[in-house]
């Protein structure tokens, strides 16, 4: 699509009506709480998914690449916000021996079956955090801060074109398109900065629609901790820096800057709203989960078309949820009414080393959202100040951070070892629940006690590269490119069928 055709239609979509598109929202949003209470959105027992997000770099010097749409096309993957981005969703399968088992058979099939695809135009795809090497003679400020006006609208250079992504950048809602991280600030006119970033996201469907809030309770209760366990962004392009001493930079890195640039980037600044990328609220009912999503303000309000889906009778509400940036979310949605389903996405944690390594999350928040509520754990009485205090000491510290955990007996521990032993045990009951053996359960669960045991997240795995390196006279930019590069090079080893703890061998 040319920039003026793109821009026509960023043009026709700024016309739309928001209180029109926000009446249908708020009508479709009472149409759908009857039809959750009509037993529509239940299923006969939990169904999973995940999303996988990478990034293409030139498999001869690590740098970012982008990637053709017609390659993109070809190797089964979807276009994500930036043109180095691809994106693969799993087919939702029960939580199951086999629904696990196909859920990681899918992504290594797809993965691998890509990997050779856009190796023979020298790409490699890369499951990562966050990007550090920028293309090819270009800078990282450059790559993410390109932009262009085409008849009056603001068109970033290296963003798909999605016309939702880049009429953001032209509406009047005060999204922040800024980085403020410690020794980063950068100022953009889009929200291509948010590309730096990619994730997993695990999804899991309830079994009976109302008990949501129970579920989404317990999963806002165990987003630090696991956020902490998957972090994997300690580090921005090296020339975002400040000119301050590398080992500053050092002892201020957070374990997850993921978090904060997507934060910083479409929320608003301080006093210019409520933030819509956030720690979410608990809900009490399923009713205010849904009207949380109606009332929440749309970026983009656009004229939906009418379609054959089942939910396009809630296709207004559903095009607001998808600027519902919460870290954990309620979603209603399905194709068909038999497909109709309710389910919590969990998205705090960046894209992991190996499929391995993303599918023993997957299976450990599920096993979570099986186990706590069944088991009435006493941390859903966790003091709602007090998870979002883990979830953001998660964000800067990782598996370091301190946390205040409610046990199995309703006593407060800080303990890193009884609040993960708990976690573990409690998501090997709750995939045992599913019919999951103890050795088959543990097997899912083991690359992830490792990191516990040995104190070590993909993100302090880079640190200590990084740390190493500085403290024998590299320069940090050296430093943080020859860390990049050995993380690629151990990917390529081990993303199909390794998990990350293989690296800690070495």
């Amino acid at each position: 699509m040319s920039g003026s055709e793109l821009a026509a239609r960023v043009r026709e979509a700024l016309t739309v009506d928001a209180e029109a598109f926000q009446e249908r929202a708020e009508a479709e949003a009472e149409e759908l709480i009857e039809e959750v209470y009509d037993g529509t959105f239940d299923n006969s027992q939990a169904i999973i998914g995940l999303e996988q997000e990478l990034y293409a770099v030139d498999d001869r010097t690590d740098a970012l690449m982008r990637v053709p749409r017609q390659l993109l096309d070809r190797i089964g993957f979807e276009k994500e916000l930036g043109l180095h981005n691809a994106e693969i969703q799993t087919t939702p399968v029960p939580l199951s021996r086999y629904g696990l088992e196909e859920q990681e058979a899918e992504l290594q099939a797809h993965v691998d079956a890509a990997q050779k695809a856009v190796g023979r135009e020298n790409i490699q795809l890369v499951a990562d955090g966050m990007w550090t090497v920028p293309p090819n003679g270009e800078t990282a400020t450059d790559y993410l801060c390109d932009s262009i006006e085409a008849e009056g609208i603001r068109i970033a250079t290296n963003m798909s074109d999605a016309v939702r992504y880049h009429t953001m950048a032209n509406t009047d809602y005060p999204s922040g398109l800024r980085i403020d991280a410690p020794h980063v600030t950068l100022e953009a006119d889009t929200v291509m900065p948010e590309s730096l970033i990619t994730s997993i996201q695990p999804h899991y469907q309830v079994p009976h629609a109302p008990d949501l809030p129970e579920h989404f309770t317990y999963a806002l209760r165990v987003a630090g901790p696991l956020a902490a366990l998957g972090a994997n962004s300690p580090f921005f392009p090296p020339e975002m820096y400040d000119d301050v001493p590398a080992g500053q930079i050092l002892a201020d890195a957070w374990m997850e800057h993921r978090i904060t640039v997507f934060e910083d980037v479409l929320n608003p600044q301080t006093g210019d709203g409520d933030p819509k990328v956030c720690f979410p609220p608990d809900f009490d009912s399923v009713e205010e989960a849904i009207h949380d999503i109606a009332q929440d303000r749309t970026i983009v309000p656009m004229d939906v078309p009418d379609g054959q889906r089942f939910d396009d009778r809630f296709r207004h509400l559903r095009h607001k949820h998808g600027s519902y940036w919460r870290w954990v979310r309620p979603v209603f949605d399905g194709g068909s009414r038999s497909a109709a389903n309710a389910r919590i996405e969990f998205r705090p944690l960046s894209a992991q080393p190996t499929i391995r390594d993303a599918v023993a999350f997957q299976a450990l928040f599920a096993g979570l959202m099986e186990s706590l509520p069944r088991r009435e754990h006493p941390v859903r009485n966790l003091d709602w100040q007090t998870a979002k205090a883990n979830f953001y000491a998660a964000v800067c510290d990782g598996l370091q951070a301190e946390f205040t955990w409610l046990t199995a007996d309703a006593s407060e521990t800080g303990a890193v070892d009884e609040i993960y032993g708990e976690i573990f045990e409690y998501a090997r009951d709750g995939l045992e629940l599913r019919g999951l053996s103890t050795e088959e359960a543990r097997r899912y669960i083991r690359p992830l006690r490792e990191r516990v045991d040995r104190r070590t997240t993909p993100a302090r795995w880079k640190h200590g590269l990084v740390e190493r390196q500085v403290e024998r006279g590299v320069p940090l930019t050296e430093a943080i490119w020859g860390m990049q590069a050995r993380y690629v090079e151990k990917q390529t080893e081990t993303l199909v069928e390794g998990t990350f703890a293989d690296w800690l061998d070495d």
